[in-house]
């Protein structure tokens, strides 16, 4: 064998040694395939793999909420009666020829004076049903009609129902009689309030061809006074907070005698028309007609003639004091 034959040969069995400990590093350094998942086949050899499909379209956006208008709308009603500031928040269905009494509404189940969520009734200071106190806070507000006798209202505490799903009368805070009347008609239920006074108020539920009437009352003069007495610690030298404190109490005819203290201490810090008018006032109500005469005449005098308040009232204070000189003599 020749020299460069064999040369040859060493060279080419180096080569294949060198290139086969590449391979192999090289097949070490690449990960294996993951095998096929069962769900998802390899594809044939040869093909390529189908693209995945699109989801089916409903045609509506997803993610989007459409607003559409509520067959049975919410409606709010308020009303401040005395210092008491009442709410009424419903919705209110529609007859849409339908037969209410007695087939939409059945008698003798509790209804929820309305539609969908609870009908709230909310009173910012405590009330009287029936000469019953009923806490201020907000309650779920049911009517339950009969066909034979009274109807009734139910205050309850439970105020997260669909309408009556969950009603619990063991919740009620209280159930009272409720006078119906005839009506005209209303196609929509409508909440409102008549008949509003310092110290009460009806409201009225109207549908159809019949008014469910509550009555309740507020204890006025009594928030009036705590107030009262309150801004009275706060400033017992305030001869007008006195005055006006005696005022209300003279123009309601409550109490007498804490007024007389009142109106004093008022004329004693400074002594105005005003509250010489407000004491002449207060004895003529309780027949000191003599005495009512000094004030009155006091006050008079010493009104201010070019004051354009006063000169408006002057004309009422004359008249009142020849009717108290009347009665006098």
């Amino acid at each position: 064998m020749s020299i460069a034959c064999s040369f040859t040969l060493r060279f080419g069995l180096l080569l294949a040694l060198s290139t086969g400990s590449s391979l192999a590093a090289h097949a070490q350094t690449i990960p294996a395939p993951a095998p096929a998942s069962a769900a998802t086949p390899p594809p044939l050899t040869g093909k390529p793999a189908p693209a995945a499909l699109p989801p089916p379209s409903t045609g509506v956006p997803t993610g989007i909420e459409l607003l559409l208008p509520q067959a049975s709308p919410r409606a709010l009603v308020a009303q401040a009666v005395g210092l008491t500031d009442v709410t009424v928040e419903y919705h209110s269905p529609s007859v849409r020829s339908r037969t209410v009494w007695g087939g939409l509404v059945p008698y003798e189940q509790v209804w929820r004076a309305g539609a969908n969520e609870n009908t709230l009734i909310r009173f910012s200071t405590p009330v009287l049903l029936n000469g019953q106190s009923v806490p201020a806070g907000q309650y779920s507000y049911y009517v339950i009609p009969h066909q034979d006798r009274d109807w009734e209202v139910a205050l309850n505490r439970v105020t997260t129902h669909w309408g009556t799903d969950g009603y619990d009368p063991q919740q009620d805070v209280i159930r009272v009689p409720v006078q119906t009347e005839q009506a005209q008609f209303q196609e929509s239920l409508l909440y409102w309030f008549s008949n509003v006074r310092p110290n009460g108020a009806h409201l009225n539920l109207t549908w159809e061809k019949r008014t469910v009437v509550l009555l309740f009352e507020v204890e006025v003069h009594k928030q009036v006074l705590a107030g009262v007495e309150r801004a009275l610690l706060q400033q017992p030298n305030n001869w007008e907070l006195l005055a006006q404190a005696a005022d209300y109490l003279v123009q309601n005819n409550l109490q007498p005698e804490r007024a007389l203290t009142w109106i004093n201490e008022s004329i004693r810090l400074q002594s105005e028309v005003s509250n010489n008018w407000i004491k002449a006032r207060l004895l003529a109500q309780q027949q000191d007609y003599g005495t009512a005469i000094v004030y009155a005449r006091k006050a008079i005098k010493m009104g201010d003639k070019d004051d354009e308040a006063f000169k408006s009232r002057l004309p009422n204070m004359r008249l009142s004091l020849t009717e108290w000189q009347a009665r006098a003599y």
